[in-house]
């Protein structure tokens, strides 16, 4: 018997398992990286012996560890590791004397910088010149936070020959003066085509980078995460870190599919990738379909033109057809997919094709997600539950903010920001959904983001602050279970993951305050005291004595 002791117990928890048989529990056993038992303190303690590791929560809440199924692991961790951060930046001034501060710093001879926020900046108060009159003889680049957005200063178009002679490419465009010559704000697409002439980083910079995320994602609680666009080289760093024992999140990914690949060409890259990639805490599951780009630099595709005086629309950036071909193939290839959506008009193109594969393929459990899903058309949210798929959610973006009342309310008119971000809504119908952060677009603490939820406003304001519609506010109950077990299922690791059921990895933490109680409004700081993954501790706060 003693030989079968537990490895580690955690005691005096209030325990919230999210599985249905045993909701609630004091204490845990693990052996081995995994849950042996669940019960009481007399129960659990009884089943240790001299070797086993204690571990006393005081009473706080201990819940699964999150899963976050949309972020940009390795890139954010690498952008914000290895450039300045632009979140602050509020103004011109302010965007100006970052970067020249920052320039003071490093010895790179390109400037870099992440993070800036496009319902603030874009084409009419963002150019070259304003980077130039902050670093005018060396190169700058910097990355909006939404990741549909670059700009460059004069120096940087100089070294990658972007002059009014170079084509706009394929899903992306040069914001261009009246004589044609590009500006250097750079849009979709076409921030590939700069990047391809940009000096290339070393694998240790991205692998730094990678310990800088997951460093962070511990600290907030999260366990797993689904790495929302790889390429082999990602999955190659993702490795490295795996076979050095260094990995501190388990990790599923999702390829991006080019519009001008052929279906062959796609499918045969992706089930490369699929084959060489994976292992017990690494794999490449899904195919990453980009339909649109975003409202703030007009590239979401809309049913109706947008509303405001510019009006206009934008395409799908895939033939439909062909969209069609390669949905109908990945599917039954068995990959999921995953499909970046804005506009309504996107929802409708992605909900279209996948309805096709399924009555080619039959049903599976496939999970297909659809990221983002700013705006629905309202005939269209009860396809989500009949086709079962996932809406992978940021709430965080769902408050009374300039991206949204400055920009994309003025876009797209009163009767449709009525459908803008449809939380309740959607998981009323009881169809699938996954709660997450597409970190660096915004903060990976999935604490906020919950609070957001939760209110509908952002944080540090007032209660009556105006709400960004109320009747889409969701319960903390319904983003835990965001964040747990329907964020695992949706990176097909529900089997092992999401919830403390014995036999499952023995992922959890420990928070400071019990969510499910405080005021809304004190969600937002929450802390982690303990983070363990497979049992193993990968982040403990300070004062935590535990």
């Amino acid at each position: 018997m003693a030989s079968n002791a537990p490895d580690l117990i955690l005691t005096h928890g209030d325990i919230r398992t999210m599985d249905p048989l045993q909701p609630r529990a004091q204490a845990v056993a693990v052996q081995a990286g995994r849950v042996v038992a669940i019960g009481s303190n007399d129960a659990i303690t009884a089943l240790a012996n001299g070797r086993t590791k204690k571990i006393h929560a005081g009473g706080k809440l201990v819940l699964p560890g999150f899963q976050d199924t949309h972020i940009h692991l390795q890139d954010s961790g690498t952008g914000f590791s290895s450039s300045v951060n632009l979140e602050g930046a509020r103004n011109i001034a302010q965007l100006q004397q970052l970067i020249r501060d920052y320039a003071k710093t490093t010895n790179d001879l390109w400037v870099r910088g992440v993070g800036w926020y496009s319902g603030i900046f874009g084409a009419h108060n963002l150019d070259r010149h304003v980077l130039d009159a902050a670093v005018p003889d060396r190169p700058v680049y910097i990355y909006a936070s939404d990741g549909h957005n670059a700009a460059m200063n004069t120096k940087a178009c100089e070294l990658t020959g972007l002059d009014a002679s170079v084509a706009d490419p394929h899903g992306g465009s040069f914001v261009r003066d009246d004589k044609g010559v590009p500006t250097g704000l750079i849009y979709e697409d076409a921030i590939d085509w700069v990047r391809a002439r940009m000096p290339k980083k070393e694998l240790d910079a991205y692998t730094k980078g990678v310990r800088y995320g997951q460093k962070l994602c511990n600290k907030h609680g999260i366990t797993g995460v689904l790495d929302a666009m790889v390429a082999e080289r990602h999955m190659k760093v993702y490795r490295g870190l795996e076979e050095a024992g260094e990995l501190s999140v388990r990790l599923r990914a999702t390829a991006k599919v080019y519009p001008e690949e052929s279906v062959k060409d796609a499918l045969g890259r992706l089930e490369a990738l699929r084959r060489e990639y994976r292992s017990e805490n690494i794999a490449v599951h899904s195919a990453k379909f980009f339909l649109d780009g975003v409202l703030e630099n007009r590239t979401a595709a809309m049913i109706e033109d947008y509303s405001d005086a510019t009006g206009g629309n934008a395409p799908i950036m895939f033939d439909e057809d062909h969209l069609r071909d390669l949905f109908i193939a990945f599917d039954a290839a068995r990959f999921q997919l995953h499909i970046h959506v804005i506009g309504d008009r996107a929802t409708r193109v992605a909900l279209d094709r996948i309805e096709a594969a399924r009555e080619i393929n039959g049903a599976w459990p496939s999970l297909h997600q659809l990221a983002h899903v700013q705006v629905i058309h309202p005939d269209d949210i009860p396809r989500l539950r009949a086709l079962g798929v996932v809406t992978n959610m940021q709430p965080l973006w769902a408050r009374c903010e300039p991206s949204v009342t400055d920009m994309a309310l003025p876009f797209i008119g009163a009767e449709r920001g009525r459908w803008m971000y449809p939380w309740r809504t959607i998981v009323e119908t009881g169809a699938p959904y996954a709660v997450s952060s597409d970190w660096g677009v915004s903060t990976l603490n999935p604490f906020p983001i919950m609070q957001t939820a939760v209110t509908r406003q952002p944080a540090h304001v007032a209660k009556d602050f105006p709400v960004f519609e109320a009747q889409e506010r969701l319960n903390v109950e319904q983003v835990v279970r965001g964040y747990t077990t329907l964020a695992a299922a949706a990176a097909w690791r529900g089997d092992e993951t999401g919830s403390l059921t014995p036999g499952k990895y023995a992922d959890l933490i420990v928070l400071d305050r019990d969510i499910f109680a405080v005021d809304p409004y004190a969600i937002g700081e929450t802390q982690v005291d303990l983070t363990l993954l497979g049992g193993r501790e990968v982040h403990r706060a300070e004062g935590f004595a535990g």
